[in-house]
């Protein structure tokens, strides 16, 4: 079943364009191209080498020691890991999102390795990804261990475009504005608490990976996983970001830190955003 629904996105898939006709058909091609990198995965020497393959120069990976920045950096972290010592690794998505102009998108979905401890063998992952001249590729990527339970893994509908967009070179410009709208969604906690700042900034369709066996997908899922407990006491912000030339999808990188200087430590993070056109809000699609 899994072959096929790979053959079926690949027949599907459409030709390189920096601006797609078919938003639907761009998306395919992103999930068959996630769908075929953990297929060279399965057969690779060792589980490092079949998930590093998909990994750009430029990826971040969010870990218990910060952001790892750099596929090198991303790479050690994984040689470290005792799950990824021995085995294959193996993933499928249930859902992809693509930008106006096809350059840019993300997928998430469930993942397993074959080694290591057998409780930390089941994940879910969240993959940022950029069309690169060689094919496309992750530019951010979060793994996470998920505890036992039943999950369905029936594809969800995809994360299309609003409308089409005027692609153009000066990213800065979205990369800043990504970066204001991520500023925001941590002030308006610091005034409302976490559970109506993340109702607020939420779309309809968004996504939170951190709880359960699978994902809280849906703002009302995503809010009820907050409890009431006044203004925020964490804050955030944008260290590095990454945005689609038509401005519709971005990524914002950064780290929660506690507000109470006396606290130590702080916690590695990445936000998916789109909005549905320049002139329009960032909402948060998944996190």
């Amino acid at each position: 079943m899994f072959r096929t629904l790979l053959l079926a996105l690949l027949f599907i898939a459409a030709p390189a364009a920096a601006k797609p006709a078919d938003p639907k058909s761009a998306v395919n091609e992103l999930l068959a191209a996630d769908l075929t990198f953990s297929v060279e995965a399965a057969r690779a020497v060792d589980p490092v080498a079949g998930i590093s393959a998909m990994l750009d120069n430029d990826v971040v990976m969010p870990s218990p020691k910060g952001n790892a920045v750099g596929r090198d950096a991303v790479v050690a972290l994984f040689r470290e890991n005792p799950s990824y010592k021995e085995g294959f690794v193996s993933w499928s998505p249930i859902r992809g999102g693509i930008s106006a102009d096809g350059t840019q998108g993300f997928t998430y979905g469930f993942l397993t390795v074959s080694g290591g401890d057998p409780a930390r063998r089941d994940r879910k992952y969240l993959s940022y990804w950029i069309k690169r001249p060689e094919g496309w590729r992750v530019v951010a990527y979060r793994q996470q261990v998920r505890p036992a339970g039943e999950v369905s893994k029936q594809m969800l509908p995809p994360s299309l475009p609003e409308s089409g967009a005027e692609a153009t070179a000066n990213t800065s410009v979205h990369q800043q504005s990504v970066a204001a709208a991520e500023k925001a969604f941590s002030d308006r906690a610091q005034i409302v608490g976490l559970k109506q700042a993340f109702g607020e900034f939420g779309r309809p369709d968004a996504m939170n990976m951190y709880g359960g066996a699978g994902f809280a997908y849906g703002l009302d899922a995503v809010v009820a996983g907050f409890n009431e407990e006044g203004p925020a006491k964490i804050h955030w912000s944008t260290e590095r970001s990454f945005a689609a030339p038509s401005g519709d999808l971005a990524v914002s990188i950064g780290t929660i830190k506690p507000n109470d200087p006396k606290e130590a430590g702080g916690f590695a993070f990445f936000t998916v955003w789109r909005r549905d056109g320049s002139d329009k809000p960032w909402r948060y699609i998944a996190e």
